[in-house]
């Protein structure tokens, strides 16, 4: 990447402060473009799901990973919890969705509770293993919450068969005006679902697989307590990427926890962070990382800056960092500051291998937690900063009451936050979407078919706020 003119600005820059300069390209199509990467993560489209309490667990990772991304579970989750979820996920299948499944017998208010569960928004009703029929929102309106959903299931049934093709099954559902169908084994018994978004998704997306053909999931840890241990936990789980995570990577309690890891000789990628330095980088790439996540203050629910005056703007710390980086043969994620596809595009073109969003995926179904709705009857689910006084709260558990009240005076970052829903686009998939369209589109205009050629050949250049709000777009007239 360079800049415009090679005039490099002599201040730190945030992805608002840059714009990339399109270049003559012989990229015909952005379906031309390939999105995997190369550090080892095995994504196919360089997203990461942060590990955040209120962003990754088991149905992100599932999902995203169909999609060709990864989710790390977080620090906070027992290590013997995140062992069953790295076995449940490994367990899911790679293409369908996996299907929310009631009796006969359940009830109408158990269907409405496990609705937003899941994007595609239906129960598929099982009887002895095999589906008899489906019960979605519509269904369970001006109806009692115990009338049993054997009496307002659809008994119209599409059943497709296990193995069939993306572009069939979408021709199937199609034809018969079904949006879902379920996907049943010779036997009957039903194996996931598809409708007919996942059926066009499948046709688009490579999942992140393992050497077995499973998704990837990743799981992070701390830096206090006994981090060997709970890293051979893992591995012995069969987690496929291991990330260390503190809010200040560049300390002697950071390199001795990555030493310690080192030596249980991991055979997959270990993640450290965060710093924003070149020195940052060097200094965890000696310890034993594979990889750095850079970024300190930029994220939503993060108070740090405001409350400690500590951080770096995030263009700028993904640009030095990056480069660092490769002169070491390794590589960094850009984590936080992340809020439209331009800003994914832009940490890529300044060398990320990949991009880590939080909060952007706490507004979803597939985000931990139940949804909620405000007095608007808007849906939304509760998110917090991993450094909040809330998130203190939950690390230190097993802690006497008055240590924890202790600690918790001292949280940094929002302890709870509203994450509305996107009514057009409620899913992590639909916000996938988006964000691989961008950056397929930045990279036709640089003229690059993979994104180590859009690294090279990205031309970038600062603006000011006002050539910023230029480029908005304007949703009513003026």
């Amino acid at each position: 990447m360079r800049f415009l003119h090679d005039r490099v600005p002599e201040h730190d820059l945030t992805y608002s402060d840059v714009y990339m300069v399109p270049r003559r390209s012989d990229v015909v199509s952005r379906l031309d473009v390939d999105l995997r990467t190369s550090d080892g993560s095995g994504t196919t489209v360089p997203i990461v799901a942060s590990n955040m309490t209120a962003v990754s667990g088991r149905r992100m990772a599932e999902t995203i990973g169909r999609c060709g991304g990864l989710a790390i579970i977080p620090q906070d989750i027992p290590v013997e919890v995140v062992v069953d979820v790295i076995e449940w996920v490994k367990q899911r299948h790679v293409v369908y969705d996996t299907p929310l499944r009631m009796e006969p017998t359940g009830t109408v208010g158990e269907a409405l509770n496990l609705l937003p569960k899941r994007a595609h928004g239906a129960v598929v009703v099982v009887d002895d293993g095999r589906a008899v029929g489906v019960v979605a929102e519509a269904d369970c309106e001006g109806v009692d919450r115990f009338t049993q959903v054997r009496s307002v299931m659809s008994t119209d049934l599409l059943v497709l068969p296990n193995g069939i093709g993306a572009e069939e099954a979408f021709n199937r559902l199609h034809g018969g005006g079904h949006r879902l169908a379920p996907v049943v084994d010779s036997d009957s018994r039903i194996v996931g679902v598809f409708t007919r978004q996942r059926a066009l998704r499948a046709s688009l997306y490579i999942p992140t697989v393992d050497a077995s053909g499973r998704l990837r999931v990743g799981a992070a840890i701390g830096i206090s307590g006994d981090v060997a241990t709970k890293a051979k936990a893992l591995l012995e789980a069969g987690v496929d990427i291991l990330v260390i995570d503190t809010a200040h990577g560049h300390q002697e309690r950071m390199l001795d926890a990555l030493r310690a890891v080192r030596r249980l000789e991991p055979r997959v990628p270990v993640v450290a962070g965060n710093v924003t330095t070149a020195e940052g980088v060097a200094d965890l790439v000696e310890a034993g990382a594979d990889i750095v996540k850079v970024g300190v203050g930029p994220g939503a629910m993060c108070t740090t800056r405001m409350m400690t005056g500590v951080g770096r703007p995030q263009f700028s710390t993904v640009l030095e960092c990056a480069a660092r980086a490769r002169e070491l043969g390794t590589h960094v994620w850009a984590d936080g500051g992340v809020r439209h596809p331009r800003d994914v595009a832009l940490a890529l073109a300044a060398g990320a291998s990949n991009v880590m969003i939080g909060s952007w995926f706490a507004g979803t179904y597939e985000s931990p937690g139940d949804a909620q709705r405000d007095s608007y009857g808007r849906l939304y689910k509760e998110s917090f900063g991993m450094a909040s006084a809330r998130a203190v709260q939950a690390r230190t558990a097993e802690e006497t009451p008055f240590q924890r009240a202790r600690k918790g005076l001292f949280g940094e970052g929002i302890s709870r936050a509203r994450m509305y829903l996107d009514a057009e686009r409620p899913s992590v998939e639909d916000l996938l979407d988006g964000i691989v369209a961008g950056v397929r589109s930045a990279c036709t205009y640089a003229g690059a078919e993979n994104l180590e050629a859009f690294h090279e050949r990205a031309v970038v250049g600062a603006q000011t706020a006002a050539g910023y709000t230029e480029g908005m777009p304007v949703p009513t007239s003026w």
